[in-house]
């Protein structure tokens, strides 16, 4: 029996690149999204001895981007068994009145349109073979709202609202759809949202043990790996010391 397809975005670091590595690990073929595509090649370099390996390097917010991308795959590529939608960012955290607009649009156009403009490329397939399976990379901030936390948690809770959208209106085409939603993981994340500030950046995972990538890329394998007539739908995960999006027992 041939090895599943597994497409990844954002696997160039933190969860997409773990997920891509245990997926391989686990026999999935897979197709590795980015945008920085020196990191790519390293990433299908170590893995192409274990499994087949595609190559993808776009901007997912860039809709002409993605089309032209998956217009590149070869026809046996096309059929995608696992999406893991997990391409995104924050930028800034301020209140709404000091907010910055360009971040505001990268965050929707990163978080929103690029999972949507991904899924349109890969779900008409799904659809024809009647089976896949949809892995939306949510977080707390699609659960709650928190200070400063305004248009990024804005672009979650839509995410959280396009998985249940999904979920619904794929159950007849016997497609399966998870959210898994993240608190605090030790990624690159915050060096992101805070413009490359590494000390305040670091501050954010200090006097407690956060998730770290493989955490969640250990429950993405278990989610995909359910059998046929399990469906998980929506996980949320903390780290033992994160109880919400604002309060963490931290010991400085």
């Amino acid at each position: 029996m041939p090895n599943k397809k597994a497409l990844i975005t954002g696997a160039t670091s933190g969860i997409g690149l773990a997920t891509a590595r245990i997926l391989a690990d686990n026999n999935y073929d897979v197709i590795i999204c980015g945008r920085r595509k020196e990191r790519l090649e390293e990433l299908a370099s170590e893995l192409s001895g274990k499994v087949n390996v595609q190559m993808l390097s776009f901007d997912v917010s860039d809709k002409k981007d993605v089309k032209a991308a998956f217009e590149s795959l070869d026809s046996e590529w096309r059929t995608i068994d696992v999406l893991i939608n997990n391409a995104g960012n924050a930028h800034g955290l301020s209140p709404l009145n000091e907010g910055d607009i360009e971040d505001w649009d990268a965050m929707m156009d990163i978080n929103v349109k690029g999972l949507l403009y991904v899924s349109n490329e890969v779900i008409p397939e799904m659809v024809k073979s009647k089976k896949g399976h949809i892995v939306n990379i949510g977080s707390i901030a699609g659960k709650e709202v928190y200070p400063n936390g305004n248009v990024y948690c804005a672009s979650k809770h839509a995410v959280d609202a396009i998985n249940k959208g999904m979920l619904i209106d794929l159950n007849q085409h016997n497609i399966k759809v998870t959210a898994i939603n993240p608190g605090l993981v030790e990624t690159e994340f915050s060096q992101v949202r805070f413009k490359g500030d590494k000390e305040r950046a670091e501050k954010v995972y200090k006097g407690f043990d956060p998730l770290m990538a493989k955490d969640i890329a250990e429950t993405i394998y278990f989610v995909v790996s359910r059998p046929a007539h399990v469906k998980i739908c929506d996980l949320t995960i903390f780290p033992t010391a994160q109880a919400s999006a604002t309060i963490v027992n931290k010991s400085e």
